[in-house]
């Protein structure tokens, strides 16, 4: 897989891949705080979950898009993290397109009940 592919897929169809595209990352944990009155600092307890959150940017034509919006509107779809290789559930938290010059962000925040697809 390329640095700059992206692949997507509704639930029972094919992986749709978007070239061109520039992905970011964000994760974190999963904590619980405790703030304790009148006693130094925090009570901190890790939970262990961790949450990702991609950041998918570039160009796609008018076309593209719809496919991409079709996906959007269809249920919960699938990504293919170029990261750690692997797919995951996903929904879009949000999509942004800009018919002038082509731009679009999405974004995905990554299901955690999660199992691979079968391809």
């Amino acid at each position: 897989m390329e640095a700059n592919e992206c692949y997507i897929a509704s639930v029972g169809k094919d992986w749709h891949k978007i070239a061109n595209c520039n992905v970011h990352m964000n994760v974190k944990r999963r904590l619980q705080r405790t703030v304790v009155r009148g006693a130094e600092g925090d009570d901190l307890l890790d939970e262990g979950a961790e949450s990702a959150v991609y950041t998918i940017t570039g160009s796609m034509s008018m076309d593209e898009y719809k496919q991409m919006l079709d996906i959007f509107r269809g249920g919960q779809p699938w990504f293919h993290d170029p990261f750690e290789d692997k797919q995951m559930k996903v929904l879009f938290s949000s999509i942004d397109y800009d018919s002038a010059s082509g731009a679009y962000e999405f974004i995905l925040v990554e299901d955690a009940e999660q199992h691979e697809i079968k391809s």
